[in-house]
Order: C-alpha cells, then structure tokens, then sequence
C-alpha cells in the first residue's frame, strides 16, 4: 500500500513518522516505550518498531533495554538534531508540546487545535501554516492559557494563538466563531465530560 506524501513535511516519508518522532523530541529527556509511542502516533506496534528502528539507524534516537521493554530517546549528540527537532516540532509537535504546556491548568474541559495547522495534520492540502491556533473550552485562568502558550511558541517557532471559550459557548449552535471552527478540522487533545 502507497502511504500519502505528508502534508505538513513533504520531506518525511509517512504523517505515522513524523508523529512518533515529535513524541520523543518534544520530551526530549524522557525514555518511551515504543507501545505508548504507537498509542500516541495513532499506529500499530509493529509500524512503530520500524519507524523506531529507521530513526535510530539515522542517530536520531537511541533505545536500550530494560527487561522485555525498549526505552526510546532522543539523541541531542546527533550533529543534525536541531534541525531534525525544529522541523519536526514545528510540523508535528502541537500535539505534544501544546498538551504539555495546556496540561497543568485547571478549568480546561475540552482543548483543540484548529485551524490551518490542524487542516494540514489531518492531510489537507494548503500552503503551510505560520501559527498554531489553540481552542481552549472551560473557566480556566486566563493568565495561565496565555503563558502556557507563550512557553508553546518558544518551543515550537511558531506563534501560538489562543481562544477561550466557556462550555455554554462551545455549545451556543447560533455563535458564528463556533460554527465556523466545528465545521473545519479539529484535533482534539483533551476531551473531558462535564463534571
């Protein structure tokens, strides 16, 4: 079966690679066993073995064994990983480092990424996006939305733009704004039931 060119980076061979590969480089110090790695790249185990062991092939990553578990990493003593960590950061980290730095804050009960970027993610075709937008339902502090997407920014180069909106909000069928983000690609990253 032919895998589609990558929407968001054309120069990687599947959306599967460059989704495992921003998991492991948005944590860059933290070791992944390659079954959480395959339940976040949305893959199966063995697909997510052979894009583990291409990348360490490449030097991009390094694993070791503990027991019948493998521990992926990144591997920052690779002369290319920078560059490798900004292009796959800024292609396919959202996910990761949005839902990080979002995580921590309370009063979040649904979060979002829409727009272009979360077009191109979900294989529409476009010119590439220049800023990540965030939907962020819930009564959380505000300040704290606008940091964690500051911190966002910095570590994915691109502006990160959110909007807050309270659950009667998200639910108002007659809210333009609303309408408008519900009708185009979502990518959700935190879907609570409300308590």
């Amino acid at each position: 079966m032919k895998v589609a060119v990558p929407v968001l980076a054309p120069i990687l061979r599947s959306d599967t690679q460059g989704r495992l590969l921003a998991a492991i480089l948005a944590a860059p110090d933290e070791e992944h066993t390659i079954t959480a790695l395959a339940a976040q790249a949305g893959t199966s185990l063995p697909t997510a073995i052979r894009e583990v062991d291409r990348a360490e092939a490449a030097q991009v990553v390094t694993s070791r064994r503990l027991g019948n578990t493998r521990l992926v990493k990144a591997n920052p003593a690779n002369p290319l990983y920078g560059p490798y960590r900004d292009i796959i950061l800024a292609t396919y980290g959202p996910p990761a480092v949005i839902g990080e730095e979002f995580t921590p804050i309370k009063g979040i009960k649904h979060l979002y990424l829409f727009g272009s970027w979360a077009a191109r993610y979900q294989g529409e075709p476009g010119r590439a996006p220049n800023d990540i937008d965030v939907l962020v339902v819930g009564t959380p502090n505000r300040d704290q939305v606008y940091e964690a997407a500051e911190r966002a920014e910095r570590r994915l180069g691109l502006p990160v733009q959110a909007a807050i909106r309270s659950l009667s909000q998200w639910n108002d069928t007659d809210d333009p704004f609303i309408t408008e983000i519900r009708s185009r690609p979502l990518v959700s990253l935190r879907d609570e039931s409300p308590s």
